[in-house]
């Protein structure tokens, strides 16, 4: 029972349910926490991102330490190409430099890298990606997609568990700060005993519910699922396959080539896997997350699973991560079959990579791409959510970014992106709260009501009346968790 003595005079300030990222990457965080930030606006070409990571270098003992960082955007860069390994050469060709692109699908690293993988002109690239080439064969330290990308990335120490525990403990403290008090980590895989190591963070101090989406790999199936397993703040909620790769770097599955280009994208996983996985979250009780980008990859998904049977209630069985381009009739199709599909979908794509986007979709794309007001009619299950540290945005996990985005849709440079896509921001707020809560397994949060667990934000001004070109500068002033102060701007 809540007394006089309990109130806490929150002085008329805005207060919202506390807020979530339904598709972020803590555990990715964690696992690379060593590696510098090179996202834009800071990294604006290829010379910025040599700069941040020598600087970054100077700060690393241990003459075969690796230099990492990520997020670059080279569709930002002046002279519109990828860094190579000569580039990165310039920050040390005597110990492995890698950074990863914004996609977190791809990267590019050293000479150095390159040789301690046992990469060279005689390596079969892996199936679904690329080892790119120069004119004569040779590898030039571009690695598109995941699979190129682990070839190298498998020989990066791993932190240890302890380290991987304060980081997480870290960023449930940076997600207070941004008014976030649950998130959906959809590749959780990207460390070692995942379930473990987050709930020793809570022990720690970590007050973030976390849903845990661990990667399909056909090479070392998942074991079989307990009730503990999938109870509790912190717990496996599903399982992710990604089919495609990202329109940003022209490597999202789609039907019609690219422009200018003879090009499709690239298919990462076969009709068995997604089945497999399917499967096994089907046995396990759990969701399946796919990550489709593109028309084809979209399609396909439906396609596998519409004549299925739900087998959750409450909550979609299968999920769809991204979904860039959504027609009339695709939506209307997701809604007509017997399996239950819910969206997690993004504007800070629109808003961050314009530039990459420009170049990849037809101009008849535009207007079923990120289209959230279609989206907010036709689909209930469906959460606006950053991607974080896989946007090419700093600060991609600020909610008011992502809300000024879905209000007023216009890039970061000012270009008006499918104005009729446009919601409100009351309608914005719900995909980060009660809307969100209905895509996946985060109880107890989304709406203040009696039952709920008490988490909140405050805000330092009323985003419902500024001026829609001031959302994105609200700042959270408080974040309650469970009843309990855990932020104070």
């Amino acid at each position: 029972d809540v007394t006089d003595a309990d109130a806490v005079d929150l002085g008329g300030r805005t207060v919202l349910p506390g807020l979530l990222d339904s598709h972020t990457h803590p555990a990715l965080l964690a696992g690379t926490a060593a590696a510098a930030e090179c996202f834009p606006p800071a990294v604006l070409s290829a010379d910025d991102l040599v700069r941040v990571l020598d600087a970054h270098a100077a700060t690393i003992s241990g003459a075969d330490a690796w230099v990492l960082g990520r997020g670059f955007d080279d569709t930002k860069f002046p002279e519109g190409r990828m860094p190579t390994a000569a580039d990165l050469d310039r920050i040390a060709t005597d110990r492995p430099v890698l950074v990863w692109r914004c996609d977190a699908h791809s990267a590019v690293c050293n000479t150095r890298a390159l040789e301690i993988a046992g990469i060279t002109a005689a390596t079969v690239d892996p199936e679904g990606a690329r080892f790119e080439r120069d004119a004569d064969g040779n590898p030039n330290g571009v690695l598109t997609e995941i699979a190129a990308v682990n070839v190298v990335a498998a020989f990066i120490p791993a932190p240890s568990r302890d380290e991987q525990i304060d980081a997480i403990v870290a960023i449930g403290d940076e997600l207070a700060s941004r008014g976030i008090v649950a998130v959906c980590d959809l590749l959780s895989s990207r460390i070692d005993r995942p379930l473990e190591t987050f709930r020793a963070a809570a022990e720690r101090g970590l007050r973030t519910r976390v849903a845990l989406y661990p990667g399909w790999d056909p090479e070392a199936p998942l074991g079989e699922l307990t009730d503990d397993d999938r109870t509790g703040p912190i717990r496996i909620a599903g399982v992710k396959v990604v089919l495609d790769g990202a329109y940003s770097n022209r490597t999202a599955w789609v039907h019609e080539a690219y422009p200018d280009s003879c090009d499709h994208g690239l298919r990462l996983v076969d009709d068995a896997d997604v089945l497999a996985a399917g499967d096994w979250a089907r046995r396990n009780g759990v969701q399946l997350a796919v990550h489709a980008m593109g028309d084809r990859a979209l399609d396909r998904v439906v396609e596998l699973f519409e004549d299925q049977e739900p087998w959750l209630d409450g909550i979609p069985s299968v999920r769809i991560e991204h979904a860039t381009i959504v027609s009339d009739a695709y939506l209307a199709r997701l809604g007509s079959g017997r399996m239950s599909f819910g969206i997690a979908t993004h504007t800070v794509f629109f808003f961050a990579e314009y530039d990459g986007y420009e170049k990849a979709l037809r101009v008849e794309q535009v207007p079923d791409a990120y289209p959230i007001a279609r989206l907010y009619a036709g689909l209930e299950p469906l959460a606006l959510s950053s991607d974080r540290p896989a946007t090419a945005w700093s600060g991609a996990d600020d909610v008011m970014l992502s809300v000024e985005a879905a209000v007023r849709r216009r890039t970061y440079n000012g270009i008006e992106f499918g104005a009729e896509a446009a919601i409100t921001v009351p309608q914005a707020l719900l995909l980060y709260t009660s809307r969100a809560a209905s895509l996946s397994p985060l109880e107890g949060v989304g709406r203040l009501a009696p039952g709920l667990d008490g988490s909140f934000a405050v805000l330092d001004r009323d985003v419902f009346t500024v001026p829609d070109d001031e959302i994105a500068s609200v700042r959270v002033a408080e974040t309650w968790i469970r009843g309990e102060r855990v932020f104070v701007r």
